[in-house]
């Protein structure tokens, strides 16, 4: 099966063919640099960023641009409200999504161009759409004639003359026609502004990402992605001011990410209803956010609440159990241990078939679940390190895949008096003397087990059983079996 992608131009699935043998060009829509950034901002990043990863684990060499928006009427408001200058303001959040980025062990792209940067090749395009006639220029602002493009709307579906219709927007006498877009606004007091023959001003929002993607991706690429919501008006006239100037198709694959939703409603900074990235990250791994996009078809709206995030680091349980060591005194498999090795190869052609259908990521991660489920089973019916390592190493070679990182709690970061303290009122109990107090907290937990293990056989059974709810409380699992107790984190 070759791999389809969904395409919003043609709503359909098309088969994946770039322009370029075993080379993807890719331009996603960035964030607009004006405050801190919430999670619906990083469920873009994450969708395109687990896309670009199955990409190059297919074999394709990727050259992925994402933009950063960073002159723009809220980047001025805030600035002129905080008496600093526009890139300051700028600069402070472009810095904090990068943290963002490496925190949420997002590949980095290739390039991260900024507006400002490319000012000079913004002049050029707006001088050339009027020299052909597409924008027109009216006391220092610059327009495009949207009548001119005979595909207007072919990305979203909408007609110009029922756009016009039902247009609520301030009459602009000015215009030609009031869906005309601006490639350039004349400069007002206090705000940034750069010459230009018909007047100073600064860029519209449109044209900012076409200078961008024609400079570092060229005429044309493979996918260009972003938010639905910027179907229409972002990536519409992104689309008409750019074809009318190469004459030539914009992208190949419009792609698209589904909103991330609070009470049935968008995440907004307008609406008041975000969850900064920041936040989330105080009190949840980021494998957690992750996972709740993940398991999502990527272009749906997708439901943000407490249990949907308990729900996904219950699904990350579920994955760390797959990891546990073999059970005391595990005799192996003997002649079934090629059974897991079938069941490896199985799961890993699933996950293909998954993620080649548009990359469904709930189908990969089905997959994975199924390969966990196997391993535990083979614990279970005594299987060895040694057994089990194969399938393991496959489990994070597939969730690597989907950019999981799966770092285990190291208990070298834990602090260990808590559990040296637990050990020693366990000790008393059994009228033994304190415990060292420079054990580390893995000594600790493991001089705990063989305590709880003195408690039960004098059936001291209140005792063992607050050993195993405090251990619970500060985060570790301990497990039963016929061969002994072994213990885990949450």
């Amino acid at each position: 099966m070759s791999l389809k992608v969904y395409n919003t131009l043609s709503r359909q699935k098309e088969d994946f063919e770039p322009l370029q043998a075993g080379m993807v060009s890719m331009y996603v829509c960035g964030p607009t640099v004006y405050d801190k950034a919430h999670v619906g901002h990083a469920m873009s990043s994450l969708v395109f960023d687990t896309i670009r990863r199955y990409l190059e684990y297919r074999g394709y060499k990727v050259k992925h641009v994402m933009n950063y928006t960073d002159v723009d009427d809220k980047i001025i408001v805030r600035a002129l409200r905080e008496e600093v200058e526009f890139i300051e303001v700028a600069q402070r959040y472009i810095s904090e999504y990068g943290r963002h980025i490496d925190e949420l062990n997002i590949l980095h792209a290739d390039v991260y161009p900024r507006a400002t940067d490319e000012i000079g090749h913004i002049i050029e395009m707006v001088e050339d759409l009027i020299e052909k006639g597409y924008a027109y220029a009216a006391e220092g602002d610059v327009y495009f004639r949207v009548e001119k493009d005979d595909d207007y709307g072919k990305l979203s579906r909408r007609k110009l003359e029922d756009m016009q219709s039902g247009a609520r927007i301030d009459v602009d006498e000015r215009k030609e026609n009031p869906m005309d877009f601006a490639v350039w606004k004349a400069a007002k007091e206090g705000e940034p502004a750069w010459g230009t023959p018909w007047g100073k001003g600064r860029p519209g929002w449109h044209i900012e990402c076409s200078a961008m993607s024609l400079a570092h991706l060229g005429e044309q690429m493979d996918i260009h992605g972003g938010g639905n919501d910027l179907v229409f008006p972002h990536h519409e006239n992104e689309i008409a001011q750019t074809e009318s100037l190469t004459d030539k198709p914009f992208a190949k694959y419009w792609m698209h990410n589904g909103m991330l939703q609070l009470s049935g409603e968008k995440m907004s900074k307008s609406l008041g209803n975000l969850i900064t990235i920041d936040d989330f990250l105080a009190d949840h791994n980021a494998d957690a956010l992750r996972m709740i996009i993940l398991n999502s078809q990527y272009r749906g709206p997708l439901t943000f609440n407490n249990e949907v995030i308990e729900q996904a680091e219950r699904a990350l349980e579920r994955i760390h159990s797959a990891f546990r060591p073999a059970n005391a005194g595990a005799a192996g498999l003997g002649d079934k241990a090629g059974e897991l090795q079938e069941q490896v190869e199985a799961a890993k052609n699933s996950f293909v078939t998954a993620m080649d259908d548009d990359f469904n990521t709930p189908g990969a991660l089905a997959s994975i679940f199924d390969l966990v489920r196997n391993i535990n089973q083979a614990r279970d019916n005594g299987a060895n390190e040694e057994e089990m390592a194969a399938a393991q190493g496959a489990i994070r070679e597939l969730a690597g895949v989907l950019g999981l990182r799966l770092a285990a709690k190291d208990a070298a970061d834990v602090d260990a008096k808590p559990f040296i303290d637990l050990l020693s009122q366990s000790e008393k109990e059994l009228g033994k003397s304190e415990t060292a107090a420079d054990l580390s907290t893995a000594e600790a937990i493991d001089t705990l087990l063989v305590v709880r293990q003195e408690l039960r056989a004098a059936k001291m059974w209140e005792q063992s059983d607050k050993v195993r709810d405090e251990l619970a409380e500060l985060g570790v699992v301990i497990e039963d079996s016929k061969d002994g107790a072994t213990w885990r984190w949450k």
